[in-house]
């Protein structure tokens, strides 16, 4: 082999290398970002189910108010109804 073509093969050879090094470091950010994101979406799931937990509770304070209400109607109804028959 000639030294040109040595030479020539030596560059090719320190790309390569240099190549491969910042694919290493590219690789080590996307893992860091990745790992970041799987924590922040961890973190916005677990908001979420505890939003739909609080929801279900206030949907079920409502409907009971609600109820309270219905009931409250229909004695007002019932009373009413006996005072006119007075």
């Amino acid at each position: 082999m000639s030294l040109e073509n040595m030479e020539a093969l030596e560059v090719r050879v320190r790309r390569l290398v240099n190549l491969v090094q910042e694919l290493k470091q590219t690789n080590e950010g996307l893992k860091d970002d990745l790992q970041q994101a799987t924590e922040r979406l961890a973190k916005q799931s677990e908001l979420f189910s505890d939003w739909e937990e609080e929801r279900g509770d206030i949907r079920k304070r409502i409907e009971t108010v609600l109820g309270d209400l219905d009931f409250l109607e229909c004695s007002d109804e019932v009373a009413g109804g006996i005072g006119d028959k007075s």
